[in-house]
């Protein structure tokens, strides 16, 4: 495929257009202030904030940790099956529009049962919208359940088993939340009994935390992705065994300037990453708080750094390489993606 044969300047509508996989979105962190007020409203709930606008300038992060303490707020708003069901249906219709064929979407239990907010309301809820969503745009859609990092490797355990009469419906889990002093082997054992249940492992590491957490992740928890994972490239050999075992980092560039890993766009180390031969793709982590979903992580990521329409594909096949589907599934995403190329000119 010729890529150079793409203008320039046509490479923006082709970053919107082409068919991508999200695989790095937790859906709390898709609830926009317009949905916390509604959702408010349908519960009877009162807000800190008198107005949409002063919510809105509450996104105000330095770090990670004051970041979590405005997401875990916002999402006490979610209450009824209802109200999961309407905040991914939200995410759907968004990723629809990015031509997103594929999401494996985060959910975090533990910020709802603390709240005595049942696993059956949440997953019921996320679940239906992921069937809805399946019907109306072909969209294939999964859950991942993460637990919280900063709570005890005995409250994951309890979590994985009040999951357990939704197993068919959960895909895999995850470790999420504050990273630092939390390393992943905190978790081993848990994430043993999930491999043992027939979950795909996954795992944040490397976003605050030092490169010894993503070989944690890789060695303890036998994590099959690396969510985030940009602190690779200050060792050497980790990036040489990334590379090697074609291990999947999911980028989320926008995130990472919003939470100051990088101190601008300019700065992110993604031409690094695929310098060195890494499976790394973009997506949106927590696309309302972050300023942007997945097309706009790679419109804003593309006109900083210096990345090309050979990366674009790039990215996008290794969105698909690191996708929990069928073999033959990922063959068809790569055939819609060819002849996408082909269309802009490739």
């Amino acid at each position: 495929m010729n890529f150079a044969a793409i203008p320039p300047e046509r490479l923006p509508d082709l970053l919107r257009a082409m068919p991508k996989t999200e695989l790095h979105m937790h859906i709390e962190g898709s609830l926009e202030p317009e949905l916390i007020f509604a959702l408010a409203k349908r519960n009877k709930m009162r807000l800190r904030y008198p107005s949409v606008e002063e919510l809105r300038a509450a996104y105000a992060f330095t770090d990670l940790q004051s970041f979590l303490d405005i997401y875990y707020a916002g999402a006490s708003v979610l209450q009824q099956p209802q109200d999961f069901y309407d905040l991914a249906w939200a995410y759907f219709e968004r990723a629809a529009a990015d031509h997103v064929v594929h999401a494996e979407i985060f959910f975090d239990p533990q910020t709802h049962t603390q709240r005595r907010v049942s696993m059956r309301t949440v997953v019921s809820g996320l679940h239906r919208a992921c069937e809805d969503a399946r019907a109306k745009w072909g969209m294939d859609a999964q859950l991942i359940m993460c637990f919280l990092r900063h709570l005890s490797e005995d409250e994951a355990f309890e979590t994985l088993e009040q999951a357990m009469p939704f197993r068919d419906q959960i895909v895999g889990v995850g470790l999420d939340s504050s990273e630092v002093g939390h390393p992943p082997e905190k978790f081993v054992r848990v994430f043993a009994r999930a491999r043992q249940l027939g979950f795909r492992c996954v795992a944040h590491a490397g976003e605050e935390g030092p490169p010894a957490y993503i070989w944690s992740a890789l060695d303890g928890l036998h994590a099959e992705r690396i969510d985030h994972g940009v602190q690779a490239t200050q060792d050497a050999a980790l990036m040489q065994r990334l590379a090697q075992e074609r291990m999947p980092l999911t980028v989320c560039p926008l995130s990472n300037i919003k939470l100051c890993v990088f101190p601008d766009m300019a700065a992110h180390n993604l031409p690094a990453l695929m310098d060195a031969g890494l499976c790394a793709s973009l997506h949106s982590d927590d696309p309302a708080y972050f300023g942007g979903y997945i097309n706009e992580n790679f419109l804003q990521t593309f006109a900083a750094l210096p990345l090309t329409a050979a990366h674009a594909y790039q990215f996008a096949r290794n969105s698909f390489e690191a996708s929990f589907v069928s073999e033959a599934q990922k063959q068809a995403w790569v055939a819609q993606l060819d002849a996408c190329f082909v269309a802009f000119g490739a």
